[in-house]
């Protein structure tokens, strides 16, 4: 598994809880997208030295559902550049449910 600087793994001890924190900065916009929802602005401000403003936005385009909450996501859409804000992602089976539904 990759070495992160201590800083970081700290960060990410503290915004994904329930993974071990070199398991969560492997996949960088999971990371990066709990990090926009639940990180304070220490946290943020840490990861903005290992992370540049493109991973943001690529984060937030490939932001898995469930993850963000409105707030967070309007917030974060509107200080990366992302206007309109889109709709934030939603869970794919729940969209499959909604057509099958239509039948």
């Amino acid at each position: 598994m990759a070495r992160y600087p201590s800083e970081l793994t700290n960060v990410a001890h503290e915004v994904v809880w329930f993974l071990p924190p070199e398991q969560a900065l492997s996949d960088p916009d999971f990371f990066l997208a709990h990090l926009m929802t639940y990180g304070t602005i220490e946290e943020i401000a840490v990861s903005r030295n290992f992370f540049t403003h493109e991973q943001f936005v690529h984060a937030l385009e490939n932001a898995p559902p469930g993850v963000f909450d409105a707030r967070s996501w309007t917030y974060w859409n509107t200080v990366l550049g992302r206007l309109p804000v889109p709709p934030m992602p939603r869970r794919r089976f729940l969209q499959d449910a909604e057509l099958n539904a239509d039948r």
